[in-house]
């Protein structure tokens, strides 16, 4: 097994989870397909879903939920 790793697109704030009251996108051990959607940057009231880039499972994520965060940045570690 190998290992990819999931960058922030944009500067912002990290989310975990849609709303404050809502069940987390993904988990640490959740299988996650190219393109689900496994958080959020919130930058200026603007929320961009950021996405897996591969298909794997969760191993860990790299930030807490509301990390700032900037372009690049690792997020969530993959075991594909």
């Amino acid at each position: 097994m190998g290992s990819h790793t999931i960058t922030s697109r944009t500067p912002g704030v990290f989310y975990h989870r849609p709303s404050p009251d809502a069940d987390p996108y993904v988990t640490e051990g959740a299988s996650v397909s190219e393109g689900d959607t496994v958080g959020l940057v919130e930058v200026m009231k603007t929320f961009h879903e950021v996405k897996a880039d591969a298909a794997g499972t969760v191993s860990r994520f790299l930030v807490e939920n509301e990390d700032e965060v900037t372009i690049g940045q690792e997020l969530v570690e993959l075991e594909t």
